[in-house]
């Protein structure tokens, strides 16, 4: 199977639906690591028991496999860093957008990763 390639309309395009997702990720993260330490720690919780841990499992898989169908790659849940396959020029790159971000408005090429991120040209202040 291609990999999916994504103008930076295209990516931007889908930025609600991803916040949307990476909320729920974000959430069910939260309440999962909760959870977890109480059944650890054998301490009761508001959360519920097993069947709920597993159940928050369930929503964040279920989040992932929404970027798998789209053709964006989740590189982290914790925190959340989804990429964007495309292509500035003729230059391979993600589009790569971190938990907390409102826009998407970095890059980084392809074969070099996170470290060599940078902001897209006209997206906010130069470094």
């Amino acid at each position: 199977m291609t990999e999916r390639t994504f103008t930076l309309s295209e990516a931007r395009a889908l930025i609600p639906e991803v916040r949307v997702r990476i909320d729920a990720i974000v959430a069910a993260r939260a309440n999962l690591a909760e959870l977890t330490f109480a059944l650890r720690s054998g301490l009761p919780s508001h959360l519920g028991g097993k069947p709920e841990q597993k159940g928050y499992e369930a929503r964040i898989d279920e989040a992932l496999g929404w970027f798998t169908i789209q053709g964006i790659e989740v590189k982290s849940i914790a925190p959340v860093l989804v990429d964007f396959p495309a292509y500035l020029g003729r230059e391979s790159v993600r589009l790569c957008l971190l938990e907390g971000e409102h826009e998407l408005g970095w890059y980084h090429r392809t074969e070099i990763g996170f470290a060599g991120r940078r902001r897209l040209p006209g997206s906010g202040p130069r470094e």
